[in-house]
């Protein structure tokens, strides 16, 4: 299975991290930045990037407790997984796309919301 060198992935970690806490901040420009260049053509403003996040992702910005898991190369895509654990004790799985830019650096180029088998205790 490919992988990646584990600097990679923990450049990885420190966007997905910077970009959560500039959502729970509200300040949608920085984390529209962390975007890759898709999905900042998709959006077109770091206000419509935040209202999409607060619409579809607000357990991400409402979680109590978040961990990272082991990262996974899958068909040539570079998954990311953080677990989201919910004020309810809800467990969430949101699997981030990440996307190599030219220079060698990350963005992220989407993530979907998966629930976990994993209960909180």
């Amino acid at each position: 299975m490919a992988t990646l060198p584990e600097a990679d992935w923990t450049a990885i970690k420190a966007l997905i991290s910077e970009q959560l806490a500039a959502l729970k901040a509200g300040d949608g420009m920085k984390a529209f930045g962390y975007a890759s260049p898709g999905i900042r053509q998709q959006f077109g403003s770091g206000g419509a990037f935040l209202e999409m996040v607060r619409t579809s992702y607000g357990a991400l910005l409402a979680a109590r407790y978040t961990e990272f898991l082991e990262g996974a190369v899958i068909d040539g895509r570079v998954i990311q997984p953080l677990r989201v654990i919910g004020p309810d004790n809800t467990v969430l799985v949101a699997l981030y796309t990440m996307e190599q830019q030219q220079g060698g650096g990350w963005k992220i180029a989407g993530c979907i919301l998966a629930p976990s088998t994993v209960k909180a205790a």
